[in-house]
């Protein structure tokens, strides 16, 4: 029998609604126990998100708030991403004693057997940067220009940015990870809303983003809706994990 697992597609949400829930689910697990969670969502409006430990003067909240863009602090680590055309990913579960390397490793084989599904000749990456010496510069200031052990790219490209959590109590420990699967590339736009210490600055952050990144549209040669991609990435971890899905209706807030 397959174990069961709870599907929640919440469509577009805003991005202090879209952390609180991802932590609730979390902490929902941890104290209550239950069917773990694979979760599906976009953002209205777009936002950036921080990691938690980065610093929100190192945007321009000004220039954010006349574009319509938010700005929320992530409970995971990491750096910046601008969410913006992408289906964003969480995975709510027991670590069942594995460690982060392992955790990281099996949800990316589910994503990426969900990818190919979409015809998308991706991988993953097998080694990672020094993150503690990277994370000093400010062109390290956004996620997606560099990929993390584990991540997904195409070509070289990053294609999804990942981060992870624990939470534990009385013995149990609990994962949350989210990550974002880019649709379109407005993503790259986030060098525009950067407070940096110069132009040449910003100017290697939009090159980097450019260079460094790409998306599946641009993998496929054609527009990917949010949908068919939310099919596709439950269909993968069903078919990596063998296990079976239970879909959730779930109030969201209306735009």
């Amino acid at each position: 029998m397959k174990r069961q697992w709870q599907f929640i597609n919440s469509g577009w949400c805003s991005g202090e609604y879209n952390m609180q829930f991802d932590v609730a689910l979390a902490t929902n697990l941890l104290e209550k126990g239950g069917m773990p969670v694979l979760r599906v969502y976009g953002w209205e409006p777009y936002a950036i998100s921080l990691g938690y430990h980065q610093r929100r003067h190192d945007f321009d909240e000004t220039k954010c708030r006349d574009m319509g863009i938010d700005i929320v602090r992530r409970p995971t680590g990491g750096r910046a991403i601008l969410h913006a055309d992408e289906l964003t990913y969480c995975v709510v579960m027991e670590s069942e004693r594995k460690n982060i390397s392992e955790s990281y490793r099996e949800i990316s084989r589910a994503l990426e057997r969900g990818l190919r599904i979409l015809g998308a000749d991706v991988e993953y990456v097998s080694s990672q940067p020094n993150f503690s010496s990277l994370y000093r510069q400010q062109t390290s200031l956004p996620c997606f220009t560099s990929s993390a052990r584990y991540e997904i790219r195409h070509n070289g490209k990053k294609l999804v940015g990942s981060a992870q959590r624990r939470y534990s109590s009385n013995g149990r420990e609990v994962i949350l990870q989210h990550g974002s699967i880019l649709l379109g590339s407005a993503h790259r736009r986030l060098s525009e809303l950067l407070k940096v210490e110069s132009l040449e600055i910003q100017a290697i952050i939009e090159h980097e983003l450019e260079s460094k990144t790409t998306d599946l549209s641009e993998v496929l040669g054609r527009t990917v809706t949010f949908e068919e991609t939310a099919y596709a990435v439950k269909t993968g971890f069903e078919s990596e994990w063998e296990i079976g899905f239970i879909e959730s209706e779930v109030a969201v807030e209306q735009h």
